[in-house]
């Protein structure tokens, strides 16, 4: 986007407070579509292709993974960031960055290192991307990291769901009493939007939730009304996919609304207004927020304890517990190239960053090489 068409409230990359390393360049893209594109190019972000969302990656084709998650995170908060006039080029990179931290087995992966890790330092997703982008990728010249943004790394560690929350101690060096930017606060509900929408269609494919069983959330069923209404005679799977785009654009909408109307009340300005307020200033209206709560609840009910989920859950949650104990009694069982960082960083830190890294698939293999006689080291 170009810079005369932003808002005076948006992030503008000549106002950026820049990165950690000076180095040099060879082009002069603007700092916020560099960080985008750094993003892009990491070996985290590609390992994300085999990381759970709600579904292991081998339980089948279509199921959304931790990159297409990202992905379709990205083009709902551009959207948003369009109609507000904000920094798309920000908003993506925050997007496509919110979950590089993530463990294999999804939440499940987090709540066993952040149990293991209790007395070494713990562990959280949001801190865990950061350090990707700060220590642990290695991909340049005279530092380590991507050397990002600070507006970028803010984004990040002040990124929060109904599952994360980065520490106090974590998000310390990023100006904890003030407000992330809007680009920021967009990628929070963005995030919201996006999974609560594609896993009703991952679950419904699955078979996991029914059709009916849908009929009793009130968003979900006005939506799917008015579709009908609007497509007479729809076959049943594009009558569902499309109440789901439609029912992200409904979201979407009413946020934009609500958010307009804030930064209105509040004589929203400049970015310094935006940081200083006392309140995120994205929001959806209070009616939406309750309606959404209701699909949130069905969800968690219905898909996220579904028995099956839940036994893929416990597999996981044992066979990544005995990786950490096994390698916490063997260091030496980690490749060398870990075991250099022993010594800076300290064993279960280590130890955590590699598991933390792994994908569905490696942490499985990984398990059999260590544990199956007949399997190859």
């Amino acid at each position: 986007m170009k810079k005369n068409t932003l808002a005076s409230y948006a992030a503008r990359s000549d106002q950026s407070r820049g990165r950690q390393h000076d180095e040099p360049y060879k082009d002069d893209r603007p700092v916020y579509e560099r960080d985008r594109d750094r993003i892009i190019h990491c070996a985290a972000f590609r390992r994300l292709e085999y990381k759970t969302q709600v579904f292991v990656n081998h339980e089948g084709d279509y199921y959304r993974t931790r990159l297409t998650h990202s992905l379709e995170v990205a083009q709902i908060a551009r959207g948003i960031a369009r109609k507000l006039n904000l920094n798309e080029d920000l908003v993506e990179a925050l997007a496509l960055s919110h979950d590089l931290g993530h463990t294999p087995f999804g939440h499940t992966g987090e709540s066993v290192l952040s149990r293991l890790m209790k007395n070494s330092g713990g562990f959280e997703h949001n801190q865990q991307s950061l350090r990707i982008v700060e220590i642990l990728e290695q991909r340049y010249p005279g530092f380590d990291g991507l050397n990002l943004s600070w507006e970028t790394r803010e984004g990040i560690i002040k990124h929060t769901s109904d599952y994360d929350r980065a520490s106090n101690k974590a998000v310390m060096p990023y100006e904890p009493t003030k407000k992330a930017t809007l680009e920021a606060q967009i990628i929070d509900l963005a995030d919201e939007i996006a999974y609560n929408n594609h896993d009703i269609d991952d679950g419904l494919k699955a078979g996991y939730i029914k059709l009916n069983d849908l009929a009793s959330v009130e968003l979900w069923q006005q939506t799917y009304v008015s579709v009908g209404q609007k497509f007479p005679g729809l076959d049943e799977k594009r009558h569902i996919l499309q109440t789901i785009s439609y029912l992200i654009g409904e979201l979407i909408h009413d946020l934009v609304a609500t958010t307009v109307e804030n930064l209105l009340q509040h004589k929203i300005i400049s970015c310094a207004d935006v940081r200083n307020h006392s309140d995120n200033l994205v929001h959806l209206s209070a009616e939406m927020k309750e309606l959404n709560k209701q699909l949130k609840t069905f969800l968690y009910k219905h898909l996220y304890r579904h028995y099956k989920v839940e036994r893929m859950r416990v597999k996981a949650e044992r066979f990544l517990t005995l990786l950490f104990e096994n390698y916490l009694e063997n260091p030496t069982l980690l490749p060398e190239r870990h075991q250099k960082r022993f010594e800076l960083y300290g064993t279960e830190r280590v130890i955590c960053d590699y598991i933390a890294s792994m994908t569905d698939r490696y942490a499985q293999d990984e398990y059999k090489r260590l544990y199956e006689p007949f399997e190859r080291a």
